[in-house]
Protein backbone atom coordinates (compact mmCIF):
# COMPACT_ATOMS: atom_id res chain seq x y z
CA UNK A 1 0.00 0.00 0.00
CA UNK A 2 1.52 3.44 -0.99
CA UNK A 3 1.30 6.73 1.15
CA UNK A 4 -0.41 8.78 -1.64
CA UNK A 5 -3.25 5.51 -1.91
CA UNK A 6 -3.78 5.16 1.54
CA UNK A 7 -2.89 7.84 3.37
CA UNK A 8 -2.86 11.17 1.48
CA UNK A 9 -0.07 12.48 4.28
CA UNK A 10 1.77 12.84 7.76
CA UNK A 11 -0.79 11.84 11.08
CA UNK A 12 -4.26 14.05 11.09
CA UNK A 13 -4.08 15.00 7.37
CA UNK A 14 -6.12 12.02 6.37
CA UNK A 15 -8.98 12.82 4.04
CA UNK A 16 -12.27 11.42 4.78
CA UNK A 17 -12.57 9.31 2.13
CA UNK A 18 -8.69 7.65 2.83
CA UNK A 19 -9.80 6.93 6.19
CA UNK A 20 -13.44 4.97 4.85
CA UNK A 21 -11.27 2.99 2.41
CA UNK A 22 -8.27 2.00 5.30
CA UNK A 23 -11.53 0.90 7.36
CA UNK A 24 -13.45 -1.23 4.89
CA UNK A 25 -10.78 -2.55 3.55
CA UNK A 26 -9.12 -3.92 6.83
CA UNK A 27 -13.20 -4.19 8.75
CA UNK A 28 -12.22 -8.24 8.84
CA UNK A 29 -9.62 -7.85 11.44
CA UNK A 30 -11.57 -6.78 13.57
CA UNK A 31 -13.81 -9.81 13.63
CA UNK A 32 -11.28 -11.92 13.36
CA UNK A 33 -9.88 -10.68 16.57
CA UNK A 34 -13.40 -11.11 18.24
CA UNK A 35 -13.29 -14.50 17.50
CA UNK A 36 -9.76 -14.77 18.56
CA UNK A 37 -10.37 -13.74 22.34
CA UNK A 38 -14.25 -14.98 22.47
CA UNK A 39 -13.24 -18.46 22.37
CA UNK A 40 -11.35 -17.94 25.67
CA UNK A 41 -14.50 -16.37 27.17
CA UNK A 42 -17.10 -17.77 29.03
CA UNK A 43 -20.36 -17.47 26.88
CA UNK A 44 -22.10 -14.74 28.64
CA UNK A 45 -20.33 -12.01 26.99
CA UNK A 46 -22.18 -9.76 24.36
CA UNK A 47 -19.37 -9.99 21.52
CA UNK A 48 -21.56 -7.22 19.70
CA UNK A 49 -19.91 -4.88 22.51
CA UNK A 50 -16.68 -6.07 21.68
CA UNK A 51 -17.10 -5.58 17.46
CA UNK A 52 -18.20 -1.99 18.38
CA UNK A 53 -15.29 -1.63 20.58
CA UNK A 54 -13.21 -2.72 17.76
CA UNK A 55 -14.67 -1.32 15.00
CA UNK A 56 -14.23 1.92 16.67
CA UNK A 57 -10.46 1.46 17.31
CA UNK A 58 -9.89 0.41 13.33
CA UNK A 59 -11.28 4.07 12.72
CA UNK A 60 -9.28 5.73 15.26
CA UNK A 61 -6.30 4.17 13.55
CA UNK A 62 -6.99 5.30 10.69
CA UNK A 63 -7.45 8.67 11.35
CA UNK A 64 -4.15 8.47 13.08
CA UNK A 65 -2.25 6.47 11.05
CA UNK A 66 1.45 8.00 9.57
CA UNK A 67 2.39 6.00 6.97
CA UNK A 68 5.94 7.50 7.30
CA UNK A 69 6.57 5.50 10.52
CA UNK A 70 7.31 2.86 7.83
CA UNK A 71 4.72 0.48 9.66
CA UNK A 72 1.90 -1.50 7.70
CA UNK A 73 -1.49 -0.21 8.48
CA UNK A 74 -2.27 -3.56 9.25
CA UNK A 75 -0.06 -4.06 11.92
CA UNK A 76 -0.63 -1.10 13.69
CA UNK A 77 -4.66 -1.24 13.89
CA UNK A 78 -4.42 -5.24 15.19
CA UNK A 79 -2.97 -3.50 18.24
CA UNK A 80 -5.19 -0.85 18.69
CA UNK A 81 -7.94 -3.07 18.07
CA UNK A 82 -6.63 -5.89 20.60
CA UNK A 83 -6.10 -2.93 23.21
CA UNK A 84 -9.72 -1.60 22.79
CA UNK A 85 -11.09 -5.34 23.14
CA UNK A 86 -9.16 -5.51 26.53
CA UNK A 87 -10.50 -2.36 27.49
CA UNK A 88 -14.24 -3.04 27.09
CA UNK A 89 -13.84 -6.30 28.65
CA UNK A 90 -12.21 -4.97 31.59
CA UNK A 91 -14.85 -2.33 32.00
CA UNK A 92 -17.79 -4.81 31.74
CA UNK A 93 -16.08 -7.38 33.64
CA UNK A 94 -17.27 -6.29 37.89
CA UNK A 95 -14.40 -8.63 38.86
CA UNK A 96 -11.54 -6.78 40.77
CA UNK A 97 -8.09 -7.37 39.48
CA UNK A 98 -7.30 -9.02 43.12
CA UNK A 99 -9.75 -11.03 42.68
CA UNK A 100 -9.08 -12.06 39.13
CA UNK A 101 -5.22 -12.62 39.95
CA UNK A 102 -6.09 -15.26 43.09
CA UNK A 103 -8.44 -17.07 40.03
CA UNK A 104 -5.58 -17.48 37.90
CA UNK A 105 -3.44 -18.75 40.85
CA UNK A 106 -6.09 -21.06 41.66
CA UNK A 107 -6.24 -22.04 38.00
CA UNK A 108 -2.63 -22.30 38.07
CA UNK A 109 -2.96 -25.14 40.89
CA UNK A 110 -5.48 -26.89 39.63
CA UNK A 111 -4.05 -27.74 36.82
CA UNK A 112 -0.68 -28.36 38.70
CA UNK A 113 -2.12 -30.88 40.64
CA UNK A 114 -4.50 -32.16 38.11
CA UNK A 115 -1.23 -33.20 36.00
CA UNK A 116 0.96 -34.90 39.29
CA UNK A 117 -2.18 -36.82 40.39
CA UNK A 118 -3.37 -38.01 36.89
CA UNK A 119 -7.09 -36.68 38.05
CA UNK A 120 -9.41 -33.86 38.75
CA UNK A 121 -8.10 -32.68 42.74
CA UNK A 122 -10.26 -31.89 45.57
CA UNK A 123 -10.72 -28.55 47.03
CA UNK A 124 -9.12 -29.90 50.22
CA UNK A 125 -5.93 -30.61 48.22
CA UNK A 126 -6.24 -27.11 46.14
CA UNK A 127 -6.75 -25.13 49.30
CA UNK A 128 -3.75 -26.91 51.16
CA UNK A 129 -1.35 -26.12 47.72
CA UNK A 130 -2.06 -22.66 47.90
CA UNK A 131 -1.72 -22.36 51.81
CA UNK A 132 -5.14 -21.39 52.31
CA UNK A 133 -7.98 -22.60 54.08
CA UNK A 134 -11.27 -24.48 51.86
CA UNK A 135 -13.42 -21.80 53.53
CA UNK A 136 -11.53 -19.39 51.96
CA UNK A 137 -11.46 -20.89 48.71
CA UNK A 138 -14.83 -21.29 48.41
CA UNK A 139 -15.56 -17.36 48.72
CA UNK A 140 -13.25 -17.35 46.17
CA UNK A 141 -15.65 -19.51 43.84
CA UNK A 142 -18.50 -17.38 45.46
CA UNK A 143 -17.17 -13.84 44.72
CA UNK A 144 -16.15 -15.21 41.19
CA UNK A 145 -19.91 -16.08 40.47
CA UNK A 146 -21.57 -13.12 42.12
CA UNK A 147 -19.24 -10.68 39.50
CA UNK A 148 -20.36 -12.51 36.54
CA UNK A 149 -23.45 -9.94 35.02
CA UNK A 150 -25.75 -11.54 32.19
CA UNK A 151 -27.02 -9.02 30.30
CA UNK A 152 -30.79 -9.27 29.98
CA UNK A 153 -30.74 -7.98 26.12
CA UNK A 154 -29.06 -11.01 25.21
CA UNK A 155 -31.34 -13.61 26.71
CA UNK A 156 -34.44 -11.99 25.34
CA UNK A 157 -33.13 -11.45 22.19
CA UNK A 158 -32.30 -15.16 21.89
CA UNK A 159 -34.95 -16.81 24.01
CA UNK A 160 -37.86 -14.65 24.19
CA UNK A 161 -38.89 -12.39 27.56
CA UNK A 162 -41.00 -14.70 28.65
CA UNK A 163 -38.40 -17.67 29.46
CA UNK A 164 -36.77 -15.52 31.70
CA UNK A 165 -40.29 -15.32 33.78
CA UNK A 166 -40.86 -17.52 36.27
CA UNK A 167 -44.02 -19.64 34.52
CA UNK A 168 -47.56 -20.20 36.14
CA UNK A 169 -48.02 -22.77 33.35
CA UNK A 170 -48.94 -26.24 34.68
CA UNK A 171 -46.63 -29.10 34.06
CA UNK A 172 -47.32 -31.67 32.36
CA UNK A 173 -46.62 -33.84 35.30
CA UNK A 174 -48.46 -32.07 37.77
CA UNK A 175 -51.51 -32.04 35.06
CA UNK A 176 -51.75 -35.69 35.18
CA UNK A 177 -51.55 -35.74 38.99
CA UNK A 178 -54.13 -33.18 39.00
CA UNK A 179 -56.34 -35.18 36.51
CA UNK A 180 -56.12 -38.32 38.10
CA UNK A 181 -57.13 -36.88 41.51
CA UNK A 182 -60.06 -34.98 40.31
CA UNK A 183 -61.11 -38.29 38.70
CA UNK A 184 -60.79 -40.47 41.92
CA UNK A 185 -62.74 -37.37 43.66
CA UNK A 186 -65.22 -38.17 41.06
CA UNK A 187 -65.60 -41.59 41.20
CA UNK A 188 -65.43 -41.06 45.06
CA UNK A 189 -68.58 -38.94 45.02
CA UNK A 190 -70.35 -41.46 42.44
CA UNK A 191 -70.33 -44.44 45.06
CA UNK A 192 -71.05 -43.19 48.36
CA UNK A 193 -73.92 -43.95 49.84
CA UNK A 194 -77.17 -42.66 48.38
CA UNK A 195 -77.79 -40.40 51.37
CA UNK A 196 -74.43 -39.15 52.07
CA UNK A 197 -74.15 -38.54 47.85
CA UNK A 198 -77.19 -36.56 48.14
CA UNK A 199 -75.69 -34.37 50.37
CA UNK A 200 -72.67 -34.04 48.90
CA UNK A 201 -74.01 -33.33 45.57
CA UNK A 202 -76.84 -30.53 47.04
CA UNK A 203 -74.12 -28.54 49.23
CA UNK A 204 -71.11 -28.72 46.46
CA UNK A 205 -72.64 -29.14 43.25
CA UNK A 206 -75.81 -28.05 43.13
CA UNK A 207 -75.25 -24.99 46.24
CA UNK A 208 -78.52 -25.95 48.26
CA UNK A 209 -79.23 -24.88 51.38
CA UNK A 210 -78.76 -27.23 54.36
CA UNK A 211 -82.95 -26.65 55.31
CA UNK A 212 -83.58 -27.87 52.19
CA UNK A 213 -81.71 -31.09 51.89
CA UNK A 214 -83.30 -31.47 55.76
CA UNK A 215 -86.81 -31.39 54.41
CA UNK A 216 -85.78 -33.64 51.58
CA UNK A 217 -84.09 -36.43 53.49
CA UNK A 218 -86.34 -36.20 56.87
CA UNK A 219 -83.71 -35.10 59.01
CA UNK A 220 -82.46 -31.78 61.13
CA UNK A 221 -80.05 -29.04 59.48
CA UNK A 222 -77.50 -30.11 62.31
CA UNK A 223 -77.81 -33.75 61.02
CA UNK A 224 -77.32 -32.81 57.43
CA UNK A 225 -74.17 -30.47 58.43
CA UNK A 226 -73.06 -33.74 60.27
CA UNK A 227 -73.80 -35.96 57.32
CA UNK A 228 -71.85 -33.75 55.41
CA UNK A 229 -68.86 -33.37 57.65
CA UNK A 230 -69.22 -37.42 57.75
CA UNK A 231 -69.49 -37.54 53.94
CA UNK A 232 -65.87 -35.33 53.51
CA UNK A 233 -64.11 -37.67 56.18
CA UNK A 234 -64.98 -40.48 53.35
CA UNK A 235 -63.99 -38.85 50.40
CA UNK A 236 -60.62 -38.24 51.84
CA UNK A 237 -60.12 -41.58 53.25
CA UNK A 238 -60.92 -43.19 49.41
CA UNK A 239 -58.90 -41.14 48.00
CA UNK A 240 -55.74 -41.84 49.97
CA UNK A 241 -56.69 -45.65 49.95
CA UNK A 242 -56.10 -44.81 45.78
CA UNK A 243 -53.30 -42.25 45.73
CA UNK A 244 -51.56 -43.18 49.73
CA UNK A 245 -52.68 -46.24 51.02
CA UNK A 246 -50.29 -45.32 53.78
CA UNK A 247 -52.34 -42.18 54.85
CA UNK A 248 -55.29 -44.26 55.82
CA UNK A 249 -56.34 -45.30 59.20
CA UNK A 250 -55.98 -48.83 60.09
CA UNK A 251 -59.43 -49.67 61.98
CA UNK A 252 -59.36 -50.96 65.29
CA UNK A 253 -61.05 -53.85 64.22
CA UNK A 254 -60.37 -54.82 61.18
CA UNK A 255 -63.04 -57.71 60.66
CA UNK A 256 -65.68 -55.28 61.91
CA UNK A 257 -68.50 -54.30 60.19
CA UNK A 258 -67.18 -50.64 59.79
CA UNK A 259 -63.98 -51.61 58.64
CA UNK A 260 -65.80 -53.70 56.04
CA UNK A 261 -67.85 -51.12 55.32
CA UNK A 262 -64.98 -48.58 54.59
CA UNK A 263 -62.86 -51.88 52.15
CA UNK A 264 -65.97 -52.16 50.06
CA UNK A 265 -66.33 -48.39 49.34
CA UNK A 266 -62.34 -48.51 48.61
CA UNK A 267 -62.67 -50.84 46.54
CA UNK A 268 -65.87 -49.33 44.44
CA UNK A 269 -63.45 -46.34 43.68
CA UNK A 270 -60.49 -48.28 42.58
CA UNK A 271 -63.19 -50.48 40.16
CA UNK A 272 -64.99 -47.19 39.28
CA UNK A 273 -62.73 -46.30 36.42
CA UNK A 274 -59.56 -47.63 34.49
CA UNK A 275 -56.08 -45.49 34.54
CA UNK A 276 -56.27 -44.86 30.89
CA UNK A 277 -59.87 -43.19 32.15
CA UNK A 278 -58.71 -40.88 34.76
CA UNK A 279 -55.88 -39.89 32.57
CA UNK A 280 -58.55 -39.02 30.04
CA UNK A 281 -59.10 -35.20 29.98
CA UNK A 282 -62.69 -34.60 31.15
CA UNK A 283 -64.28 -32.26 33.41
CA UNK A 284 -64.87 -32.78 36.49
CA UNK A 285 -68.86 -32.39 38.16
CA UNK A 286 -67.10 -29.48 40.41
CA UNK A 287 -66.36 -27.63 37.26
CA UNK A 288 -67.97 -25.07 35.93
CA UNK A 289 -71.59 -23.26 35.90
CA UNK A 290 -70.54 -22.07 39.49
CA UNK A 291 -69.85 -25.52 41.20
CA UNK A 292 -67.97 -26.23 44.20
CA UNK A 293 -65.62 -28.72 44.37
CA UNK A 294 -65.46 -30.60 47.80
CA UNK A 295 -62.29 -29.61 49.48
CA UNK A 296 -61.27 -33.39 50.58
CA UNK A 297 -57.25 -33.68 48.98
CA UNK A 298 -55.68 -36.32 48.61
CA UNK A 299 -54.37 -36.48 51.91
CA UNK A 300 -55.26 -36.27 55.48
Amino acid sequence: MTRSSSTGGNSGSQTAPVIDELCRAHLPLVHFEVRAISSRLPGHVYTDDLVSAGMAALAMAARSFDASLGVPFGRYAVRRIRGALLDELRSADWATRSLRSKVRRRDAVHDELAARLGRRPSGVEIAGAMGIEVGELERLDADLHSSVVLRLDVITDTVGADSVLPSTAETPEAALVARERQAYLRDAVEVLPERLQVVIRGCFFEDRPMRELAVELGVTESRISQMRAEALKLLREGMNAQLDPALVEVPVNAGGAVARRKAAYYAQIAARSTYKDRLTERPSEGQGHGRRTPVVGARG
